[in-house]
Parts: structure tokens; C-alpha cells; sequence
């Protein structure tokens, strides 16, 4: 296993975490507001003026791909990209490489969760489109989450350096 590590340089771990981030990130907001779209695709047609409300569902599963960009823009502010200093050993890269993990795994899972709460709220808005704001609070519930993930990385790359 060690072997495996010391192909890498600490650098390299460092990019490998935040591409993992930012990626699994994308790939949760991708799903979850895929899945919303789909749902609010039936109510449109019906009545097209609940796009706004459904467009609002459906946009609240994208902010992971954001927070993911976050992560990543954060390693690559601390490892010499756009400025700091590059990464020496491979144990910082590690360091690295860990402090993305919570939000590449926080990041993927909550936005496919908050994409099926606002697939399931998109109903709220068929129904009773007065209280679509009800929807937008069930989904800002998981979102909650999402934004521990992000804060967990956060201070895990301030202090991985």
C-alpha cells in the first residue's frame, strides 16, 4: 500500500481529493436535479405558470455541485495553484486528500436526498401552488446538511496546510 502512496507526491493526492470533490459533487446535483426536473415536467405542461416554483425545486439540488467547486477552489488556493505554497510530502497530501472527503461524500448523497424531496414536493405545487414554499423548506432540511459536509472540509484544508 505504501508503495501506491509514494507513486503519488503530495501534490498530486492534494488534486486527486478535490477532483473527487468537486466531482461526486456534480454527479449528486446532476441526479438530483435531473430527478426534479422530471417531476416538474408534468405539472408544467398542466400549468405553466408554476414554472417558477417548480424551477426553484429544482434549482436547491444544484448547490452541491457548488459547494464541491468550493472544496476544490479552497486546495487549489493551498497548494500553489493560484497561489500558497505547493504541497511537500505526501502525508500533507493526504491531509488533503481527507479534508475533501466530506463534502464529495455529503456533497453526492444530500443532493440525490434534496433531489428527491423536491421531486416529492413538486406534487405541493400540482396541488396547492400557495404552499410550494412548504416544499422549499423540506429541501433546505437536507441542504442543512450538505452545508456541514462543506464547513467539515472547510476547516479540515485551513488546517491541512
Amino acid at each position: 500500500m505504501e508503495a501506491f502512496f509514494n507513486f503519488f507526491d503530495g501534490q498530486a493526492l492534494a488534486f486527486l481529493g478535490s477532483a473527487i470533490a468537486v466531482a461526486m459533487c456534480c454527479v449528486g446535483s446532476a441526479k438530483g436535479t435531473g430527478m426534479a426536473g422530471e417531476a416538474a415536467t408534468g405539472v408544467v405542461a398542466e400549468s405553466p405558470e408554476n414554472f417558477s416554483k417548480c424551477l426553484i425545486l429544482q434549482v436547491l439540488p444544484g448547490t452541491q455541485g457548488l459547494y464541491g467547486l468550493v472544496a476544490w477552489f479552497m486546495v487549489m488556493l493551498n497548494v500553489g495553484v493560484f497561489g500558497g505554497s505547493p504541497v511537500g510530502s505526501v502525508q500533507q497530501g493526504m491531509a488533503y486528500f481527507a479534508a475533501c472527503m466530506p463534502i464529495a461524500f455529503g456533497g453526492l448523497l444530500s443532493a440525490i436526498a434534496q433531489g428527491r424531496v423536491a421531486a416529492a414536493s413538486v406534487n405541493i405545487v400540482a396541488k396547492r401552488p400557495e404552499e410550494a414554499t412548504k416544499g422549499i423548506i423540506l429541501c433546505g432540511i437536507v441542504e442543512f446538511y450538505a452545508i456541514l459536509s462543506l464547513l467539515a472540509s472547510i476547516l479540515l484544508v485551513m488546517n491541512a496546510g
